[in-house]
């Protein structure tokens, strides 16, 4: 093309005197006139690869017959028989004393329930200076308080706002100083103006076969617990 002899007479005029005379100018000017630019590269136009000849996508798996290999081994109908009667097996023993721990915890948040209901209820007779009377009814295990000189609504309202006993906890039964062992019915506690009750023993018992044993005593208003069934 007659634009590269243009070209090589403008650079070699534009160049400082003596540069022509360097061999890397002078091959460099040579492959611009010539515009064989393949000698910069020892393999030619094969030094380049064409972009569309390059596979994006991943290699797929060997396919014989039309088809691919499966190299994913499953599992057979008796492992999966084992491993089901495994899983039931560990179940079973694991369920019972699951069960267990639940109905204990219930057994014990109800004691623990309890002692602070009996606790606060002294507190209050010696502060209002009033007879407390703790209503304890062992046929549906709930439990209110109520103090002298409420009115019908007031007790009502109480009766309402009664403390349900948790399923699989109740009342087995009350022993008093002096009026025995009861375990149907209703029992009430007298709580006097200084705080004073009569000796009592509340058992409780989980559908478990697990008891507790609370004791009142008369003067003191402490409360212990025994983790089984006191009798006196």
């Amino acid at each position: 093309m007659f634009i590269f002899p243009l070209v090589f007479t403008g650079i070699s005029t534009s160049l400082p005197m003596g540069a022509m005379e360097n061999p890397v100018v002078r091959k460099g000017m040579r492959i611009l006139t010539t515009g064989n630019w393949s000698s910069l590269f020892p393999s030619g136009n094969d030094f380049f690869v064409p972009i569309n000849t390059i596979d994006p996508r991943p290699p797929r798996p060997a396919e014989r017959d039309g088809q691919a290999t499966n190299s994913t081994k499953g599992y057979t109908l008796i492992e999966l028989v084992v491993v089901v009667a495994l899983l039931g097996l560990f179940l079973g023993l694991a369920i019972p004393r699951f069960r267990y721990a639940l109905v204990t915890d219930d057994l014990k948040a109800t004691t623990r329930r309890m002692v602070g209901l009996v606790r606060e209820v002294r507190n209050e007779a010696i502060r209002e200076q009033k007879v407390y009377l703790v209503h304890l009814d062992l046929e549906t295990n709930r439990l209110w308080i109520e103090y002298a000189g409420m009115g019908e609504e007031e007790r009502a309202l109480a009766q309402e706002q009664a403390f349900v006993f948790p399923r699989g906890v109740r009342v087995l039964d009350v022993w008093r100083r002096g009026k025995g062992k009861q375990a149907h019915g209703e029992v009430i506690l007298h709580f006097s103006k200084k705080g004073y009750v009569e000796q009592t023993l509340i058992h409780l018992g989980a559908d478990d076969g697990r008891e507790f044993t609370l004791t009142l005593s008369p003067f003191l208003g402490t409360v212990k617990i025994y983790d089984k069934y006191v009798d006196i």
